[in-house]
């Protein structure tokens, strides 16, 4: 009918009777739906009936015939038709705007046919109308049109229509309706005029006077004309700045910010589709010569295995080191140490050997040691087992030098507490941490610890459920925060906090707080309201971006009263916190009374859009808030509140020294050395873990030096500090006397760099290092000056291959390839690890992720089985912890490693 021409002639039909003087409408009813079942099939239904005059004699028919409802229908359902027309509707749109007075008058005309709430046939006619209003927003959106429609008033008469229908709606029969209507406001306000003419005849107070009952629409739509206020700091930079090498002391500091590597979902659709990239490893980006000097790094295999297992013989290597020391570096420490506490050992030693200075008998235990690795071994000792006084300022530590004067009242209040209470925390020692934090190069050189990394924590007693979210909750947030614009009584705006301010006064009545310390990242704090304040975060060091880790310490508060916190600036387009995850507490005084727990906490949770933009205005314009109330359960105590549980990078340090100390040397061959150092001078440590050989024959010899090797990395990104956690507790188990570790130190060689970004963990930076860069972008061509533990861990890696020792894993902890093997260890998760899924396994090659470890050391090193594996900072959303926090303890590690290798053993056979 259509291709007849049918159309053409029932507009023709419509025009012709449509004009007269008295419409037949016996005649036109019929007609009009006709018409509109014919027309919803014809996709230039409304170009024709332009052409044909059918579009104002319909709105004519309209406004003449509001009382009738079955007219009214006909009409609508014929006018919907038009609107549905497809690319011909902005055409017929326009000019339904021109030659018929404004929109916003036709629009009056539609409604109008509907303005009588006690019509009983209102649902009859109720459809046609919500969709024809709904597809105004299509000509409200148009570049074409948004200008003149803002000019004419259309704004003010769609505010003006939506606020008559919601006084008169009472029964709330047209809730679609007044939808529809704050849909073509949301479309309307998309430009900077559009949003400045609702502002103008109250559109923000008419909202939020009429928004306490009604839909989400209105809520986005006063969000998103808020005026845009600045962030309150005086640069977008970060507080933390470091001269890098080879660039002026003054650089101009212009920064063009670039998308955030897990910014965009679209950019993981950018498949490698070049099989030349995927299927040919690409040449060394560096000569072979330069990689002998990693040999270093596999001291398993030019080890003589010849070590002291008697304890009488280990006894004397003690004394002899001691004395060695105090002889020739005369340390009066360690002598009252030894003659203490091994003075019969020492006596018997004298007897036996008639020991002197020239410390023969020691050569004679240890051939081969020189003198710096027995003054290594005896500060080992001088750590372990000194007293806290005699960490002075001339052995190095920052905790008692002139700089950190003030706070010397506050670190031996820690120690008198330590000895008073004994924190007993398993695999920390209070005292090594102490000293292994004094060396710690940090940039704004960090005078004090945080008590938490100092004293220690224990695992909360139990798995902890995720927060459950209340209905509406960030509505109700929202309409606080837009309380600030319309309410300014109760706002004090008051600054409490500043990284870059000192001197700034403590107010009795407002909480204290405090992130001068290593990890620790909170720039600003201002007292909004009596019980509310606004956390500004410190961008990465030399950068703008990236502030979302938080760890910061909270004082002087009352007990039993909610305090709401607000982190304004964070940049994630969402965030786990919208799904049950919490920020984590640590309380002082919990500690104390032998609770030394992070716990999960905060209520009314949720993470939104806010009306803050840069301070400079970079080009980046959108922030996001991260709000939770939390309720102290103490008053005066000193709490710690962080994104995730922090692990510091001198936990790392301390912990590697225990662990050293708790392995059997005869049984475990455990090596730290250092990998490098990084950009601000600390270390980075690579660790090596097998077990030793049976004994020291050829046969068990050629084993060792001939097992596989599994590389395992972990904290390229600091905020991700739940890799550091499953990081430790894998290095646990590895270490421990379990018959599984057994087997494995027994089958591989584990080489493992438990921390690639030092300097960024130290800092409390999120993201990247020390040069603005992301590290886990940098793996193609790293700089060996600005990512130097990239450029050594890839040398390493190349090091390896080359000698014939290409690893048969590697996985990199955060939080592929050809052969279908690299699914066995996922799918061997999958089937014994409840918190595994494989189902959410990505084993893509993005041109995005092209310059991550996972694909340069499968692409450049051959290593098959390359895998990232990421570890939630929430919890599980399956499987037997569905609902239940992910708790990363040593059994669920111990099961990835088990079973990690396990399954290269069922590939490998």
């Amino acid at each position: 009918m259509i291709k007849k021409g049918g159309s053409e002639a029932l507009l023709t039909a419509l025009v012709k009777y449509g004009h007269t003087f008295s419409p037949n409408y016996t005649i036109l009813i019929p007609l009009l739906h006709l018409l509109a079942k014919v027309g919803h099939k014809d996709r230039r239904i409304g170009m024709k009936a332009e052409e044909a005059g059918a579009v104002l004699l319909t709105l004519n028919l309209l406004k003449h015939n509001g009382q009738h409802a079955r007219r009214t229908a006909a009409c609508l359902w014929v006018i919907q038709v038009f609107c549905s027309s497809g690319t011909q509707y902005s055409c017929f749109c326009h000019q339904l705007g021109v030659k018929f007075i404004s929109w916003g008058l036709t629009l009056k005309i539609i409604m109008a046919a509907i303005s009588l709430n006690s019509n009983p046939n209102i649902t009859f006619i109720l459809n046609p109308t919500l969709h024809i209003v709904s597809q105004s927003t299509l000509l409200l959106n148009s570049s074409l049109t948004r200008k003149a429609s803002t000019l004419n008033g259309y704004i003010s008469g769609l505010l003006w229509l939506y606020e008559d229908w919601h006084s008169k709606d009472t029964q709330d029969v047209a809730i679609a309706i007044r939808h529809a209507l704050l849909c073509c406001l949301l479309k309307a306000t998309d430009s900077t005029a559009g949003r400045q003419a609702f502002l103008s005849p109250g559109g923000i107070r008419l909202l939020y006077q009429t928004a306490q009952c009604l839909v989400e629409p209105s809520v986005q739509l006063m969000r998103k004309c808020l005026p845009r206020i600045p962030l309150p700091v005086t640069s977008d930079q970060s507080a933390y700045s470091f001269l890098l090498p080879g660039t002026p002391a003054f650089p101009d500091v212009i920064e063009t910010p670039g998308k955030s590597s897990d910014e965009s979902d679209a950019e993981d659709d950018d498949l490698e589709t070049d099989l030349n990239k995927l299927r040919l490893p690409p040449d060394p980006d560096r000569p072979k010569e330069l990689l002998t000097q990693y040999s270093c790094f596999c001291p398993e295999l030019s080890h003589d295995f010849q070590v002291c297992t008697s304890p009488l013989a280990l006894c004397l290597v003690f004394v002899c080191v001691c004395a060695f020391v105090c002889m020739n570096e005369l340390t009066p420490a360690i002598l009252g140490l030894y003659k203490i506490r091994y003075g019969n050992v020492y006596l018997l030693c004298r007897c036996q050997t008639n020991y002197s200075a020239t410390d023969s008998y020691f050569e004679l235990l240890v051939p081969g040691a020189d003198k710096s690795w027995r003054q290594s071994h005896c500060r080992e000792i001088l750590i372990r087992d000194v007293q806290p006084v005699a960490i002075s300022p001339q052995s190095g530590s920052k905790l008692l030098d002139d700089n950190a004067r003030p706070h010397r009242e506050r670190f031996v209040r820690d120690y008198l507490l330590l000895e008073r209470h004994g924190a007993g925390i398993p695999h920390h020692d209070p005292k090594l941490y102490c000293a292994v934090a004094s060396k710690t190069k940090s940039i704004p050189e960090f005078s004090i610890l945080a008590f938490p990394d100092f004293w220690g924590h224990l695992p909360p007693p139990g798995h902890q459920p995720m927060a459950p979210r209340k209905p509406n909750i960030q509505r109700q947030k929202v309409f606080e925060d837009i309380q600030r614009f319309l309410k300014t009584d109760d706002i004090i705006n008051h600054v409490v906090f500043d990284l870059e301010d000192s001197n700034l006064q403590f107010q009795s009545d407002s909480l204290r707080f405090f992130s001068k310390f290593e990890s620790g990242n909170l720039r600003k704090a201002v007292q909004v309201r009596r019980y509310e304040y606004d956390l500004i975060l410190n961008p990465d060091v030399n950068s703008s971006q990236h502030t979302q880790w938080f760890y910061f310490e909270v004082s002087n508060m009352t007990a039993d009263v909610p305090y709401r916190f607000n982190v304004i600036n964070c940049e994630k387009s969402n965030s786990q916190f919208n799904y049950g995850m919490q920020p984590v507490l640590y309380s002082v005084k919990e500690a104390l009374e032998g609770r030394p727990h992070w716990i999960r906490t905060g209520t009314e949770i949720c993470y939104f859009r806010n009306n803050f933009c840069p301070a400079q205005g970079r080009r980046r314009t959108t922030f996001y808030t991260l709000t939770f109330t939390i309720t102290f359960k103490h008053s005066e105590d000193v709490c710690y509140l962080a994104y995730h549980y922090p692990y510091t990078y001198s936990a790392l340090m301390a912990h590697l020294k225990i662990l050293q100390k708790s392995v059997d040397p005869a049984k475990v061959f455990f090596k730290q050395q250092t990998l490098c150092s990084t950009l601000a001078g600390n270390s980075c440590p690579i660790v090596t873990i097998t077990a030793c050989p049976v004994s020291r024959r050829w046969k068990d010899l050629h084993q060792l030096r001939n097992r596989p090797y599994i590389v395992l990395t972990s904290r390229v990104h600091p905020g991700e500090s739940n890799a550091s956690w499953v990081m430790k507790g894998t290095l646990e188990f590895l270490c421990s006397n379990d018959l599984v570790a057994q087997s494995l130190r027994e089958a591989f060689v584990f080489k493992v760099i438990p921390m690639l970004n030092p300097d960024g963990v130290i800092n409390g930076t999120n993201r990247c290092d020390l040069n603005s860069k992301d590290l886990n972008r940098q793996w193609s061509k790293p700089d060996p000056l600005l990512s130097p533990t990239i450029y050594h861990t890839k040398g390493f890696l190349y090091y390896l291959n080359i000698i014939g020792q290409t690893p048969v894993v590697f996985c990199d902890y955060h939080g592929l390839k050809e052969d279908p093997g690299y699914r066995t260890i996922p799918k061997t998760l999958d089937r014994i690890a409840p918190t595994f899924s494989f189902n959410s396994c990505n084993f893509l090659v993005e041109k995005s992720r092209s310059a991550t470890a996972r694909v340069v050391v499968w692409r450049e090193m051959g290593v098959l089985r390359s895998y990232t594996m990421e570890n939630t900072y929430n919890g599980c959303n399956q499987g037997i912890y569905k609902v239940c926090k992910y708790r990363m303890l040593l059994c669920t590690l111990a099961l990835f490693t088990i079973h990690l290798v396990s399954g290269v053993q069922g590939v490998t056979m």
